[in-house]
């Protein structure tokens, strides 16, 4: 059976009882696992960052955040709430801290999300921990807006025991025709772990049901209230009827798989979902299954990732601290800094000129 994740994330916007409300429209939609993220804004985002379009008009994406974080005991409450309804209590960190405080109460399932694919400082501490367990807990990296050796990095300090990885596209919603299905496939060939989708295109059914016959076993998609709602990702998600009808669809698939065997049950339902949508719509959906970003990610690599950037003004002959620079998304007015694995390697040197705020880290930045 394929592992269905409903992600909250944050469309709870900090309150408990909207929260209990989206965990019973997940579990009723029949969701194994629930998904919340675990926001602290500085470990995200630099102040400057610029601004995100809401309904009541446009507010700095650093603030949307810090309204957005909620205390360590709103995730105690809410991963014993899941528990009672019978599922899974899965979470994104975004930082050190966030990710601490999560493995402090134990979840199920600790969910590194595409942005932070590159995070190696939040990757290391995570497989710190798993190699102190006897049994390490499960972990699943998102690959949105990743190039295949940004992967192989991921997998390659985390390990493969209880690993596992989902084909993404970071795109809100993410355009069908680009998802290239067969990546999963590929993926799975490539690492020898489970592989599925994380899900941002709009349709309950098309994306999910292809990836099963591709031979994804996850299954990932954001679930609201109402789309009309306020929350980041709300208009990208599904509401509860929608998400009931991807459940049952992905399970249909598997049904197809399982009584007909591999070959002729793929058969089957690209035969089906081709009906539904047209051969030319699916084949796009499919793809080549080569590894390459979507193009509707393209101008996002290197902004949406991780990156090092000053956190202060400084002076042409400072030396770095570890404060002066942070493991940050860009996002929307700054400039992308170089990779975080250079951040070791920069406390204790001197600046070559004078830099930035927000700005990113760059080589000539640093004396050499």
């Amino acid at each position: 059976m394929s592992l269905i994740i409903a992600e909250i994330g944050t469309s709870h916007e900090g309150s408990l009882k909207k929260a209990k409300q989206l965990v019973d429209c997940a579990a009723q939609s029949g969701a194994d696992v629930i998904k919340f993220q675990w926001v602290y804004a500085d470990e995200i985002l630099h102040p400057k960052t610029g601004y995100v379009k809401l309904p009541g008009g446009n507010i700095a994406l650093y603030d949307r955040f810090r309204q957005l974080e909620c205390k360590k005991s709103f995730y105690k409450k809410m991963l014993r709430y899941v528990h009672s309804k019978g599922c899974k209590f899965c979470c994104s960190p975004f930082g050190l801290r966030s990710l601490r405080e999560l493995l402090e109460i134990k979840p199920d399932i600790v969910k590194i999300a595409s942005p932070e694919l590159n995070h190696y400082k939040m990757l290391e501490a995570l497989r710190d921990y798993r190699n102190a367990q006897k049994k390490k807990i499960a972990v699943i990296l998102s690959s949105g807006v990743s190039k295949m050796e940004d992967i192989e990095n991921a997998v390659s300090i985390l390990g493969k025991e209880n690993v596992s990885l989902l084909h993404c596209i970071t795109s809100y919603p993410a355009p069908e025709s680009e998802y290239n299905l067969k990546i999963i496939q590929t993926l799975k060939e490539r690492f020898s772990i489970e592989c599925g989708v994380s899900d941002h295109s709009l349709d309950p059914v098309l994306v999910p049901a292809l990836s099963i016959a591709c031979g994804g076993t996850i299954i990932e998609k954001h679930i609201t209230l109402s789309r009309k709602t306020s929350g980041l990702d709300d208009p990208v998600a599904l509401e509860g009827e929608q998400f009931a009808v991807m459940v049952h669809v992905v399970h249909q698939s598997e049904a197809s798989i399982n009584h007909y065997g591999i070959d002729e049950g793929k058969r089957r339902i690209i035969n089906q979902i081709s009906e539904q949508f047209g051969k030319e719509k699916v084949e796009q959906v499919l793809g080549d299954g080569i590894k390459k970003l979507a193009k509707s990610e393209e101008e996002n690599y290197g902004r949406t990732n991780r990156s090092l950037h000053f956190m202060k003004d400084m002076k042409k002959g400072d030396v770095i601290k570890p404060d002066d620079i942070a493991i940050l998304r860009t996002e929307k007015i700054l400039t992308p800094g170089i990779s975080p694995r250079y951040y070791d390697s920069l406390i204790g040197k001197k600046l070559s000129q004078d830099v930035l705020a927000g700005g990113g880290v760059r080589l000539d930045d640093i004396e050499q």
